[in-house]
């Protein structure tokens, strides 16, 4: 039942007899995986968020009609599950062919990724290596050597938890100079792909964490770095809104558009959920979800804050939850370009690095009319398409956010651009749109591990989800900030509910835990030095020896 301003409304997810119901708070990738592993075991679900429309099924666009995404994000290699989902709603062919990428700095262009797949076969890291030894353009045979140390890192970082919270205790920066990187290895090459990747410069981020990022995206196979992008219109419209629709059609899920979570209620007798508070994001008016036996909290640190600070009850009953609701997060600026001409860039995905304007900020651009070529009346809204369409993002960007929207399109089009290709110089804008997301994105600063929530809480009742999750023994082997991570960790919360008896579903087989694909094995060298590392280590750890990069 749903209580509006203390009136009672009818709500399907409290009908009679009433089944279990959870409430799913955050409509990411983590969000929608929790409530289709639900859904579908039978448990009464309501998904909120504060977007309009969480679902997908509305396009978001700018004030001139055309379509409009908060963050162009990639498809990798091993996307075991959101493949799987793509194969269970039946959809089309809606990812592009794996690209290659393009990474510029004010000197033009540093380097290209390959499609690896595309290369000879070998052994990781050989495969990479002889793939990519034409690939720099300026960064000398040295300096791409010195990167050598971080493989030693890579097969010791995840030994045990002991070790991992080692190299979480120092940042990135600090491990890739006691491991004897060179400085240019680092600032042109490490930095900017620690700025798209996990948003932030060395400095500020986890070695354990950017160790992960590099071995799962980098070691564990040749082609671990090969990524498509969507063909068409958003992520929002091509993969959730067909998931809604079918959870809402066959599951009876709820969806609550522009309602934000605003308390936790715990029983008094059991300390467990009772009912959820909330706020319409446009009128502000207030309501209460009650009847609710479990909440999955798909949050970032600001909106887990924002909850802990509104549910006292809840903050006193799980700690661990107001730490991580205290973690820092990155801002990021997302634009899109209208121009009056095509402009024939080699790769449709591309890197910025070392660009004065961009104030510290990792920058990225994409050629969307190259990427949905056969949907580019899509891309101007329905009108006759008139030249090219770019989707720009920026992540650490505090500075660059205070600053208008003038600067930042003038910034991409005399200073970031051109770089890139000449053609931009000449080119008019038609139409563009800047937006700005404070405290969007986790930051895994170092020491940051063990103040990340924990997948279980202290509430038996309450879950967590997301890419920042810490998963315990559900640990799963996609890293860092990915699609692939936030959904499965969904997939891993609702699980955890319904093998803890949390909840119970109304199908006639009982619920069942939803699957979980793993990503495919490492390849047999890197397992191997992974086994060599931990015997040799082993004993020594016992003596209370250890690496000398380690603290």
């Amino acid at each position: 039942m749903v209580r509006v301003m203390g009136v009672a409304m009818p709500d399907s997810a409290a009908a009679s007899p009433r089944s279990f119901h959870v409430v799913v708070v955050g409509a990411g990738w983590a969000g929608w995986g929790a409530a289709k592993a639900l859904a579908q075991a039978g448990v009464a679900v309501t998904l909120i968020d504060g977007l309009a429309d969480p679902s997908g099924s509305t396009p978001v666009t700018t004030a001139s009609g055309k379509p409009f995404e908060a963050g162009t994000r990639g498809f990798w290699k091993d996307y075991p599950n959101i493949n799987a989902l793509c194969a269970e709603l039946d959809l089309p062919e809606v990812f592009t062919a794996f690209t290659t990428s393009a990474f510029w700095s004010p000197d033009g262009l540093e380097a290209t990724a390959p499609v690896f797949a595309d290369a000879l076969p070998l052994p990781s890291p050989l495969g990479q290596v002889f793939a990519t030894l034409s690939n720099f353009r300026r960064l000398p045979v040295a300096d791409r050597l010195s990167i050598a140390g971080l493989l030693y890192a890579m097969a010791d970082f995840n030994r045990n938890e002991q070790v991992f919270r080692r190299y979480d205790a120092i940042s990135a920066q600090t491990l890739f100079k006691q491991l004897g990187v060179s400085d240019r290895m680092i600032n042109d090459f490490l930095r900017p792909i620690l700025l798209v990747g996990l948003f932030k410069p060395p400095e500020e981020l986890s070695a354990a964490v950017t160790l992960e990022l590099l071995y799962f995206y980098a070691l564990a196979h040749q082609d671990s770095f090969d990524v498509r992008w969507i063909n068409a219109k958003s992520i929002a419209e091509q993969l959730i809104a067909p998931l809604a629709r079918q959870l809402q059609h066959d599951h009876g899920l709820q969806v609550r558009g522009a309602t934000l979570a605003t308390r936790l209620n715990l029983c008094p007798d059991t300390q467990q959920i009772c009912s959820v508070e909330t706020r319409c994001s446009g009128s502000g008016q207030t309501a209460l979800i009650e009847d609710v036996d479990a909440v999955v909290l798909a949050l970032g640190a600001k909106g887990m804050g924002a909850l802990m600070q509104g549910s006292p009850q809840c903050a006193a009953a799980a700690p661990e939850l107001v730490a991580a609701g205290r973690l820092e997060a990155i801002d990021v600026v997302s634009v899109r370009l209208w121009l009056d001409v095509y402009v024939p860039v080699a790769d449709p995905a591309n890197v910025f690095s070392r660009f004065a304007g961009l104030e510290g900020a990792g920058g990225t651009f994409f050629m969307l009319d190259q990427l949905q070529k056969g949907a580019e009346r899509d891309l101007w809204g329905g009108e006759q398409p008139r030249g090219s369409v770019i989707a720009s993002d920026f992540y650490n960007a505090s500075a660059l956010a205070q600053r208008s929207d003038q600067h930042i399109i003038e910034l991409l089009l005399q200073e970031l651009l051109p770089v890139a290709h000449q053609g931009f110089a000449a080119a008019s804008v038609l139409d563009a749109e800047v937006r700005r997301y404070p405290g969007s994105v986790s930051l895994f600063g170092p020491g940051s591990f063990h103040h990340r929530p924990p997948l279980e809480t202290a509430v038996d009742s309450i879950v967590c989800a997301g890419d920042w999750v810490r998963m315990g023994q559900r640990e799963h082997g996609a890293k860092g900030l990915c699609q692939e991570r936030a959904y499965v960790s969904g997939l891993e919360a609702a699980n955890s509910l319904i093998r803890r008896q949390i909840v119970s579903g109304s199908t006639a087989s009982g619920p069942r835990p939803h699957a979980v694909l793993p990503i495919r094995a490492d390849e047999p060298q890197v397992q191997l030095s992974r086994s060599l590392n931990a015997a040799l280590m082993q004993p020594l750890d016992a003596l209370g020896l250890r690496w000398p990069w380690q603290p």
